[in-house]
């Protein structure tokens, strides 16, 4: 063998020789930070809560000014107003909330526009009873929302409470960004306490079920309440879950645990990925 073929050859030698040893080492998996799919289905439950808390109080409204007092801490402020398409207020087959065409400040903090049309099929107390909420150029802190929800009336179980089987299927393209959530749930609220109130504030309810659709960033999720969600009313409150856990897995992404804490009112939430603890600040 002449000289250029050693030469070639060596190279060629040292070449596979490195070519084996790049490939004998492990590479080290990138960290899983991703979030935005525990925030997106927080967001969707949160509007999703929101629509029924809404209906909720049109349902124990026998007035207008009724509805939006103060004085029993509505969400909604004098720019919202309601309209009855029946010929009796006090027990309407449809209202429709109208928050205007400009952004309306609620008493909860949120700015809403546009409107939400619900429709009952019996009295909102009645076993059966099935509410309907669909939003008609709705927004929420100009997050656009449109779908549907379904509220029916199971009746009381075994503890005295109402219980309410809940169907959603909504889609909400952010303020920023313009990107879309799709998100489709199947719950049930126990009201835990406050029924036999005229007020809301005092009311506190405990959520279970499922959901799944898909987050802004374009991956899809599924997501099982495993520790029952607990809403309560109050001012201070109203706006999160005080407590429960999500089990919320995205495609090809580990489970991540989302902990709404142990009681607290605040808009902090936690999102546990692999062992690792995030916090997150909810919308």
């Amino acid at each position: 063998m002449n000289k250029t073929g050693k030469i070639v050859v060596c190279g060629i030698i040292t070449l596979l020789s490195f070519q084996l040893l790049t490939s004998c080492k492990k590479k080290k998996p990138e960290k899983d930070e991703e979030t935005i799919s525990a925030s997106d289905n927080s967001l969707a439950s949160s509007v999703s809560n929101d629509m029924i808390s809404i209906s909720d109080e049109a349902g124990k409204t026998k007035t207008v000014s009724s509805f939006k007092t103060l004085e029993n801490n509505s969400i909604l402020s004098s720019c919202a107003t309601l309209k009855f398409d029946t010929i009796n207020p006090l027990n309407p087959d449809t209202i429709t909330v109208k928050f205007g065409s400009s952004n309306c400040t609620c008493n909860d903090g949120r700015t809403r526009r546009g409107d939400l049309i619900i429709t009952y099929t019996g009295k909102y107390h009645d076993s059966l009873t099935v509410i309907t909420i669909s939003p008609q150029n709705y927004f929420v802190n100009d997050n656009s929302v449109s779908g549907s929800k379904s509220i029916k009336n199971k009746g009381h179980n075994s503890s005295g409470h109402l219980v309410y089987e809940i169907n959603a299927s909504l889609q909400i393209t952010k303020a920023s960004g313009g990107n879309t959530i799709i998100w489709n749930c199947k719950r049930e609220r126990e009201w835990m306490s406050g029924e036999a109130t005229l007020v809301w504030y005092d009311d506190t309810y405990s959520i279970t079920g499922t959901a799944n659709g898909s987050a802004s960033n374009g991956s899809s999720f599924s997501s099982t309440i495993t520790v029952p969600l607990v809403r309560i009313m109050t001012p201070s409150c109203r706006r999160h879950f005080v407590s429960g856990t999500i089990v919320h897995t995205p495609s090809s992404k580990p489970t991540r645990t989302i902990d709404f804490g142990a009681g607290a009112c605040d808009d902090q939430a936690t999102v546990t990925i692999n062992g690792t603890v995030y916090n997150i600040t909810l919308p």
